[in-house]
């Protein structure tokens, strides 16, 4: 396994001045995230695309993961990156999400990207559960044949307080809706925000993960993504499961709440997760 940073810390910081910051700390890999300040995909120039492959090469770093989650860019009154979600009641908003996800698609394979993330379905607000599900799977069709003609994975992040949370409600979607390049992104402190414990979900989940998102979650089980060490998670048995059901990609820090010190967070981060994973024995660089 190998271990990336995502640039979504670094909302403060050009883009190239963030991929240099993290290779200079030892990264190997980050994950681009495609909303300002750094791969809007809707306003991306050839010469901007061209600057983004630059930097990366200049730093002999490659792409983890497009981040296509967020969406800063739309700047929703009512939340800056779960809005405008799948399951939007109006079709219009609905819109906005899937050519943002399609774009993302093209911009990672333009990159050189295996994978982009997105949002699992987004706020049900008090709408039947099985009809929401049904709405994204009509939703995400389309966007899954783009994924298909690009050859780029879509990958799905559960998240607390969305339509997809939990394992097992990951697992009925995809008994819904296959491809080859439709996917999980297993995000670790969400697990463990809804109970679902990280290291036995992750061998439940098992073939089905195609990323890892990593960062730290208070006792409380609060969503705020905390540096690795500041909670409570086992990061341990999370990473030997992760071995034991035969991952080994990318395996991505994710610390955007850390954005007003992007470059300490990064350093401890990656200083604890690499010790952690040598004292139980499991390879990650």
């Amino acid at each position: 396994m190998q271990l990336a940073f995502s640039t979504n810390a670094y909302l403060h910081h050009p883009f190239a001045d963030a991929v240099g910051r993290l290779a200079a700390m030892g990264y190997r890999g980050v994950e681009v995230m495609a909303d300002v300040p750094h791969a809007w995909p809707a306003y991306l120039l050839p010469q901007q695309k061209q600057a983004l492959r630059d930097a990366l090469a200049a730093n002999r770093l490659r792409i983890s993961n497009v981040n296509a989650f967020m969406m800063h860019a739309v700047n929703d009154h009512r939340q800056k990156y779960l809005h405008p979600s799948w399951i939007e009641p109006d079709a219009n908003y609905r819109r906005v999400r899937v050519d943002h996800t399609r774009r993302a698609l093209t911009l990672a394979k333009e990159l050189g990207a295996a994978c982009i993330t997105t949002e699992p379905g987004g706020p049900v607000e008090g709408r039947p559960w099985g009809e929401c599900l049904n709405l994204f799977v009509e939703m995400l069709k389309p966007v899954v044949e783009h994924a298909e003609k690009e050859g780029v994975m879509l990958l799905i992040e559960p998240e607390p307080e969305l339509l997809i949370e939990r394992a097992d409600q990951y697992l009925e979607f995809a008994g819904r809706l296959s491809s080859p390049f439709l996917g999980l992104n297993f995000d670790i402190g969400h697990s463990f925000c809804v109970k679902d414990d990280p290291a036995d979900t992750i061998r439940r989940l098992g073939k089905l993960i195609r990323h890892v998102h990593l960062e730290d979650i208070a006792a409380t089980r609060v969503h705020h993504h905390l540096i690795p060490g500041e909670g409570v998670i086992d990061f341990g048995a999370a990473l030997r499961a992760l071995t034991e059901v035969g991952y080994d990609g990318w395996v991505t820090i994710e610390l955007y709440t850390c954005h007003e010190n992007p470059d300490q967070a990064a350093k401890v981060a990656r200083e604890r997760v690499l010790k952690i994973a040598k004292d139980v024995g499991v390879e990650l660089s």
